[in-house]
């Protein structure tokens, strides 16, 4: 026992809980990018439809959905260390199913199982992540984040197009088990045990009105763009999904120990931050998914190619997060640091709306690059701000609810763009032949763009002073954090480390 806490010891905790929550996340969100290339070569080899291997993807983000209200009372109650590893493994484990699975039903079962330790990777993980950096260091660990959330879902059409070109669909699954190994064993060694004030009984009747709400809403826009938005399955998911939605903030604004926090939106600096990132999220991530079918789709371009001509932009994220948090932060404050990375990255994106057969790939690339800078510039401020005023008692369900909104934001984005595309037509006949619509591209870039426009009215709604004691100069020169948050503190109980 001993042993085990000189190793814990080695290494501090910022280090340790940044490696693993870095892995994890990493192997969730590129597990979304990588697989989406995958999926015409599984349809071959299961002798399925384009529409039937459809599920492979659409079953993960349900099953995401449902899991992620239980995360924030999970790690509350049995400590952030064990759900975390017990997350990773169960993704891990699913991910090796995946990999052996010898028909569809298989695959989509095994995908569901993937869902349900992925849903409590981003919650228990962010919330780890910012009990142990104090508010003054925010922004270290907003760029952090950087990594895992930006460089994934660039880096999966490159390494998934590699691997099914060169290798096997199979490994677009296989690529998660070395990664959640040795994030387990690290996890297991140096991350300390802890586990919060106590999170009250599991509110049952929040997490099924929850789960099923938001499992059913993500299968409606995921379908609607395919099916469409008139079919009477779709409408049936979208209105039964919201209508369990609305329940759930009834009885969740009631209970005094909700498993979702809603009464947390009342919080200025957390209401503030939730609406930029949900507002980012639908712009950011429709655009990366409207990209990749610009390059392919538009431009016959196989997915390897496209994923190269897509990675410039993880490639400024992290120069943008870099700058942004040893540089702009502390010079421009919260408000006009948010504010500025939107105009940027909504403008980067409006740019793209000029591409059209002939225009030069490194235009693109450009104007890729220059988005992901901007994402930087609001990305690590809206992350230091999100939880600074939010207690560490509260801030489990806290992140809860922040990942429930990106996670939905996400899946508005890909169906909303989507749809436009389809409306429009991704093709047309000319001179009788069937050649992609560029139009219906340029038309998408600039609603995604707008979509980026409407998170600047929270932007502005950000008040510099509560988000203050974030900035280490600030901090310091104060003594005190202005708005007198509860200090960020970790209960570690190295007496007793305990292993997955």
């Amino acid at each position: 026992m001993r042993t085990v806490v000189d190793q814990q010891d080695r290494i501090s905790q910022k280090i340790a809980v940044s490696v693993v929550f870095v892995a994890a996340m990493f192997m969730s969100i590129m597990d979304v990018t990588i697989v989406n290339v995958a999926l015409p070569t599984i349809g071959r080899d299961f002798s399925v439809s384009p529409t039937s291997v459809a599920s492979i993807s659409i079953a993960y983000l349900v099953s995401l959905a449902v899991f992620i209200p239980a995360s924030g009372w999970l790690g509350d109650r049995f400590g952030g260390k064990r759900v975390l590893m017990a997350a990773i493994i169960l993704f891990t484990v699913a991910s090796a199913l995946c990999g052996t699975a010898t028909s569809l039903g298989e695959l989509v079962t095994f995908r569901i199982l993937q869902g349900v330790g992925g849903g409590m990777l981003a919650p228990v993980g962010m919330a780890m992540l910012f009990r142990t950096f104090p508010p003054e260091e925010r922004v270290r660990a907003a760029s952090i984040l950087t990594v895992p959330t930006t460089l994934a879902p660039a880096l999966g059409p490159v390494l998934g197009g590699l691997l099914v070109t060169e290798l096997s669909w199979r490994w677009v699954f296989y690529v998660n088990v070395p990664i959640g190994i040795a994030a387990v064993i690290f996890g297991s060694f140096f991350v300390h045990h802890s586990v919060e004030s106590r999170p009250g009984r599991f509110d049952v009747a929040g997490f099924l009105l929850a789960g099923a709400g938001l499992g059913l809403l993500m299968y409606g826009v995921s379908e609607g763009p395919e099916l469409g938005w008139a079919s009477a399955g779709v409408l049936l998911t979208i209105v039964l999904g919201a209508a369990l939605l609305v329940a759930m903030v009834v009885t969740e604004l009631r209970n005094s120990s909700p498993i979702i926090a809603l009464k947390q939106l009342q919080n200025h600096l957390f209401r503030s931050a939730s609406g930029v990132i949900l507002m980012l999220s639908i712009a950011f991530l429709g655009t990366l998914f409207i990209i990749t079918l610009y390059f392919q789709d538009g431009r016959g371009m196989s997915p390897l190619a496209s994923g190269l001509s897509t990675f410039p932009e993880a490639i400024g994220v992290m120069a943008g997060a870099q700058l942004a948090s040893r540089f702009l932060y502390k010079r421009l404050g919260a408000r006009r640091h948010v504010t500025i990375g939107l105009v940027g990255v909504a403008i980067s994106i409006g740019l793209m709306s000029l591409m059209g057969a002939s225009t030069s790939l490194w235009w693109a690339r450009v104007l890729l690059f220059l988005m992901g800078l901007g994402m930087g510039q609001v990305f690590v401020p809206a992350q230091a701000i999100s939880f600074a005023t939010i207690s560490p008692s509260d801030t489990g369900r806290a992140s809860t609810l922040y990942n429930a909104l990106r996670q939905l934001g996400g899946a508005i984005g890909v169906s909303l763009l989507t749809t436009v595309l389809v409306l429009i037509g991704a093709t047309h006949h000319v001179a009788g032949h069937v050649i992609a619509n560029f139009t219906s591209y340029r038309v998408t870039f600039l609603v995604a763009a707008v979509m980026c426009f409407g998170g600047i009215p929270w932007a502005l709604t950000i008040r510099d002073a509560d988000a203050a004691h974030t900035i280490p100069s600030r901090h310091k020169s104060a003594g005190t954090p202005l708005n007198g948050p509860v200090p960020i503190r970790v209960v570690v109980d190295v007496a007793v480390p305990t292993a997955p």
